[in-house]
């Protein structure tokens, strides 16, 4: 099967998709697979190249576009002055962040007309906006944080607000541009911090419990969950990919795999976490982020469309934990998106 793998790509996510892309090359079985590696790189130029290593865009690269003629169906590269043709059989968006994980790719994959693995256009752009997650989630019955967003131009009285609260961009991942705001003098400037992400920003209501995580594979009404983890915190709060060398562990976090919380709990976030996978349509994968409460509840954090699949990224560990091989999980992503289960 011929397999396209897009990594890289013009969001502040681009290094932890090429380690996503890195981790998933080496568990693609070269039997099933016959991997094309397009990387994308931060200015957005696409290039076809041997692989998401280190140091990928040093290598032998030919300039490619993705053909949105499904009479072409696959790849254009330019080769001496001429462009040539290579047919996919699937696309695997490993991209992260705005322009990967939001919609716009998914999008130019509609058009191509190949098929491809992971949440569509609709479900996409729901779970990268926060706010609009959080309405979904709220019309299915599933609790969220209290929150209000703030346009390009709005200012908001800080004496409106009841601290503490978090400052994030709606749209963006990996804890890029949040803050913790507990005094009404700091949210200014966490509004402008967030604003380097994002026109519209998110003003949410502290939690106060456990963060927890589940991670959702399939397609409905098929579901399989991983192993509920738990975010340990030492200070502070969870910046997930923020580390400077994360591939070593977090200074304020250890993620806890399976979660040592209840049976009751760990039932109720498997069951939480696939009625959002439900509510927002996601099909593929998704990794579901929430906050377990001191009397048991739960409350919806944030939906990854396209999590992390790092060496020591959550979902893959949830699932490992579960028995499933990141190998396993390409395997069924894959094939539900080649045997369009839900297309």
């Amino acid at each position: 099967m011929r397999i396209g793998i897009l990594f890289g790509g013009r969001s502040e996510e681009h290094a932890v998709s090429v380690k996503s892309a890195r981790e998933v090359a080496d568990h693609l079985d070269p039997a099933k697979y016959e991997p094309f590696y397009i990387g994308i790189t931060r200015s957005g130029a696409w290039r076809l190249c041997d692989g998401p290593g280190s140091e990928w865009e040093d290598g032998d690269l030919r300039p490619v576009v993705l053909s949105p003629d499904p009479d072409v169906g696959g790849l254009l590269v330019l080769d001496r002055g001429r462009y040539d043709a290579i047919g996919l059989d699937v696309v695997l968006p490993v991209l992260h962040g705005r322009l990967g994980e939001d919609g716009a790719v998914q999008g130019l994959l509609e058009l191509s007309g190949i098929p491809y693995a992971g949440c569509d256009v609709q479900s996409s752009a729901l779970g990268m906006d926060k706010s609009l997650t959080y309405l979904v989630a709220r019309g299915a019955g599933i609790a969220t944080p209290d929150f209000r967003t703030v346009t390009a131009d709005e200012h908001v009285d800080p004496e409106e607000l009841t601290y503490p609260v978090f400052v994030k961009p709606a749209r963006s991942g990996s804890s890029f541009g949040v803050t913790e705001v507990s005094r009404g003098e700091e949210l200014s400037g966490a509004v402008e911090v967030a604003r380097r992400y994002d026109s519209k920003v998110l003003i949410e209501q502290a939690v106060v419990g456990s963060e927890v995580g589940c991670a959702v594979l399939g397609d409905d009404p098929e579901l399989i969950t991983g192993e509920v983890d738990r975010i340990a915190l030492s200070h502070g709060f969870f910046r997930i990919h923020q580390e400077s060398a994360p591939e070593t562990g977090s200074e304020n976090s250890t993620p806890i795999v399976p979660a040592d919380i209840p049976a009751e709990s760990r039932s109720l976030v498997q069951e939480t976490a696939k009625a959002v996978y439900r509510a927002l349509g996601c099909r593929g994968l998704a990794r579901v982020d929430m906050f377990l409460l001191a009397d048991g509840t739960v409350v919806l954090n944030e939906v990854n469309t396209l999590p992390g699949l790092t060496s020591y990224s959550r979902y893959p560990r949830m699932m490992a934990a579960a028995g499933l091989s990141l190998g396993d999980v390409i395997d069924r992503v894959v094939s539900s998106a080649v045997t369009g289960t839900v297309r």
